[in-house]
């Protein structure tokens, strides 16, 4: 029952962490395009920065942007805040739920530093605050009047602390916690700068005050950072289910990689929505970054083969329609990976076999020999943290097998 209810647990958060993100991300997008695409109009009201005009779903919109706020406020205000506050919300519920209650198989691997989950989790929870401390540390000083400089060490500090997270958690987690490092970075500035920032300025309205000017450029400024990190975001937490981008000892110039690749695809479309044209360089430079980050994770997995003492596969195709699993295969999958991969899993806290997959009959072991490949021998991300003690002698069993099909 308490693997039932785990289960069901880690599927309604994920939906709900997909669901509010779509809306944050998509409101952010929206925003920075509607920025973008104000123009100056005639007969614009005092304090108006300029218009935009909209057609969606059969109707006409007319937008107005003020630069610092309206001579009067409207009766009702809609304030875009909770996108950002249940999108991390159900993320940090997800982060406690998938990776702190089952430390032993996603985050602690003794390989790499042997910790309890609760050390562990501590370690989590603290480098995501100090994330945004450095962070806002950084935008306050003289460092934050230069935008350059700023990104710059800004840069340097996420791929560090992706380089400490190598150095304390499993390759998956690491990867997770530098994407929820960022994600948190994002909404302490909604929750911390953005909004009450824009609280500021109401409450001088109603005092009959001036606002002050700088309070809507800090806003516009934290935002703009949040627009850039959204797609590296969304990529690293894509990528706990896809090792070959975490198993590589170089993960963490991945992810340096990832941010330019995915910050540069923003710079192409707010460019545009500027009227500065279509700056195609931007996206040549990102594939680059995208090969490049695919390079190094063949290097790195060809390091795994020779490690292992085994000759590269021509193809992943060579390992489709192998026939039954020979005895001694099915030994060592039996004994290493089936107390989860199978119809009954006998693993605590485990009530359905991973992504579905079983591995519980030599069929089934021949049926999924391209995902052993990729997950035992290649990148070795199974089993989690080698929790089952796989030796090399086993993977070499493995890689024998799947090379004399």
């Amino acid at each position: 029952m308490d693997a039932i209810f785990y289960e069901w647990g880690a599927l309604l958060l994920r939906w709900t962490h997909i669901i509010t993100g779509i809306a944050w991300i998509g409101s952010s997008f929206y925003f920075m395009h509607l920025d973008a695409s104000i123009r100056e109009a005639a007969n614009m009201p005092k304090g108006a920065k300029g218009e935009v005009w909209e057609v969606h779903g059969g109707g006409f919109y007319e937008v107005r942007k003020y630069l610092v706020a309206p001579e009067h406020l409207p009766p009702e205000l809609m304030w875009h805040k909770w996108e950002s506050y249940a999108t991390w919300l159900s993320g940090f519920l997800l982060l406690i739920w998938a990776y702190y209650f089952k430390a032993s198989l996603f985050l602690i691997d003794p390989a790499v530093l042997n910790i309890g989950a609760p050390a562990a989790a501590a370690i989590g929870i603290g480098a995501l605050a100090l994330g945004w401390i450095v962070y806002d540390a950084l935008c306050k000083s003289p460092i934050g009047k230069n935008d350059v400089a700023l990104a710059a060490i800004g840069f340097v500090y996420i791929i560090a602390m992706a380089a400490l997270f190598q150095h304390v958690f499993s390759a998956r987690g690491a990867f997770i916690h530098t994407g929820a490092l960022m994600a948190t970075i994002m909404t302490a500035n909604v929750f911390l700068i953005i909004i009450p920032n824009q609280a500021k300025v109401i409450a001088s309205l109603k005092k009959g005050e001036t606002p002050d000017p700088t309070l809507g450029a800090i806003g516009k400024v934290r935002s703009t950072h949040n627009n850039y990190l959204t797609l590296p975001v969304v990529f690293l937490m894509l990528s706990n289910h896809y090792p070959i981008t975490y198993s590589s000892p170089y993960a963490f110039v991945v992810v340096g990689l990832i941010l330019v690749a995915g910050a540069l695809v923003r710079v192409f479309y707010n460019l545009r929505h500027e009227g500065h044209g279509d700056k195609w360089w931007t996206w040549i430079v990102a594939a680059l970054c995208i090969a490049a980050a695919v390079a190094i994770t063949l290097t790195s997995t060809a390091r795994s083969r020779d490690e292992l003492g085994l000759a590269p596969i021509d193809s992943p195709t060579q390992l489709a329609g192998l026939p039954e699993a020979p005895k001694q295969v099915a030994n060592v999958v039996l004994s290493r990976c089936s107390m989860c991969h199978a119809s009954e899993p006998v693993w605590d806290g485990i009530v359905t076999a991973p992504k579905g997959v079983r591995l519980d009959t030599p069929a089934d072991i021949a049926r999924h020999g391209e995902e052993i490949y990729m997950q035992a021998v290649l990148t070795r991300a199974m089993p989690p943290n080698n929790i089952t003690e796989m030796p090399d002698s086993e993977r070499r069993v493995l890689r024998d097998w799947l090379r004399s099909r």
